[in-house]
């Protein structure tokens, strides 16, 4: 790898002061092969995300099972998360990718061929989904760093919001495209696409020219690298408190298979293909949200604050939703929330981040935020199951409602503000205003 950027990688025009369209990054070769060899397994993964899903559901007819899925699915984020990052800081992300994508790839192979066979029961689904928690552990934090490598900090932002744009048009087509294999043909055909879809990113990672790489500084071996990051994490409030808020928000409200399953089932008396049209609806919204956000500059803390808060919210419209068209209509409207949410929360996190610590940081991201599920979806799967589905999704948007605002009064606390409600005519009724010199002191 060569000392610095190679002059291919990022052409002259592309300066700090250059204003950043919404395809920016698209004129960097490796990131272009990243872009589309990823939007090729994005549309397996998704295939395979809702035909387990529902042969979970037709193995067992809980939503309880398929929130046990899902949490073994992200436990070994929650108990590994950190080692991940300490790997991404330490080794070549490209090497570390290629190694877990074709782990990710020979996963779905083995499900489509014990589903085709008509061996699998539900215990080779938990156990293939641990499996892929596991290669996630390493992957996610690799790959979001390597992002870093391929465009630099000036289109960062831009390329995290592409990257989400990619995943979410995937979810457009893939739970369409899945709803209509597992009625035509099964579910088994939907696991073999998801594994025969990985050779595409395996491919673009070996087409890359690594000289056009921009190399960030990597963590010597040593002791004490997790607490080091732990300890770099907890001195910066920019950094923490959105981790928190992505936790609770990963934990209580993401829980999206969970209550889509229990809608369509139980509440609508629908099947996999209107389970299919809800996600493809949700995704709209979410590939929506991210090209928005890939051409918005640096956000302040509050809008990710508020973008929480306001995915809480709609969470709890969307769970007593009248009719089936008003609860499709929001769907949109969520997956443009959360992906808003979502997407300015890692991009600002990954930007207040040092370079040879950020491995770590993102791991400790995805930790609490993909990690919380094994806590979260029994939990919401259960709530689901015992009161049903409307109190299910309405209790995860009242969680994460409830920490957003905990989260902004004590931002707020330390930066100094208070919270002023003002009743008087031609004043904003609700604002966050300096505090005396006098309270200051006090605190």
């Amino acid at each position: 790898m060569s000392p610095g950027p190679g002059a291919g990688s990022a052409p002259a025009s592309l300066t700090a002061t250059d204003k950043i369209s919404t395809f920016s990054s698209f004129r960097i070769r490796n990131y272009r092969l990243h872009f589309f060899g990823s939007s090729v397994s994005n549309i397996g993964t998704w295939m395979q995300r809702i035909a387990q899903d529902w042969l979970v559901h037709e193995l067992t007819g809980s939503a309880a099972a398929v929130g046990v899925t899902l949490a073994l699915q992200f436990l070994p984020m929650l108990l590994f998360g950190l080692w991940g990052g300490v790997l991404a800081d330490r080794f070549d992300k490209r090497k570390l990718m290629l190694g877990t994508q074709a782990l990710l790839g020979l996963t779905g192979l083995v499900l489509a061929a014990l589903t085709l066979s008509g061996q699998v029961h539900v215990y080779h689904v938990y156990a293939l989904a641990f499996v892929v928690g596991l290669a996630t552990v390493v992957d996610n934090p690799a790959r979001q760093v390597f992002v870093s490598e391929m465009v630099g900090p000036h289109l960062l932002r831009n390329a995290v919001s592409l990257n989400s744009a990619n995943f979410q048009s995937a979810r457009l087509i893939g739970p369409a495209v899945a709803g209509v294999v597992i009625m035509g043909v099964g579910s088994g055909w939907a696991f073999l696409f998801n594994g025969l879809s990985f050779i595409a990113p395996i491919v673009a990672l070996l087409m890359m020219r690594t000289s056009e790489l921009i190399p960030t500084e990597r963590a010597p071996r040593g002791k004490g690298q997790l607490r080091e990051g732990l300890r770099y994490v907890g001195r910066r409030p920019e950094l923490l408190w959105p981790i928190v808020l992505l936790g609770f928000a990963g934990t209580f409200g993401y829980n999206f298979a969970i209550w889509l399953v229990a809608f369509t089932d139980h509440v609508f008396h629908a099947d996999a293909g209107t389970y299919g049209l809800l996600n493809s609806l949700m995704a709209a919204g979410s590939v929506a949200g991210a090209l928005l956000a890939a051409r918005r500059g640096s956000r302040r803390m509050r809008f990710t604050v508020m973008a929480g808060l306001l995915f809480g919210v709609v969470l709890m419209v969307a769970a007593f939703a009248p009719t089936f068209l008003v609860f499709a209509l929001l769907m949109p409207v969520i997956g443009l929330v959360a992906m808003t949410f979502q997407v300015t929360a890692n991009a600002g996190i990954q930007l207040h981040s040092d370079p040879a610590m950020r491995g770590r940081v993102i791991s400790l991201m995805m930790m609490v935020f993909v990690g919380g599920t094994p806590i979260g979806g029994p939990l919401m799967g259960w709530l689901t199951d015992t009161f049903g589905a409307r109190i299910g999704l309405f209790a995860g948007g009242a969680l994460c409602a409830v920490a957003a605002v905990g989260v902004a009064l004590v931002l707020a606390r330390i930066g100094g503000l208070k919270l002023r409600i003002s009743l008087r005519a031609g004043s904003r009724g609700v604002a966050l205003v300096p505090r005396d010199p006098e309270e200051l002191a006090a605190a």
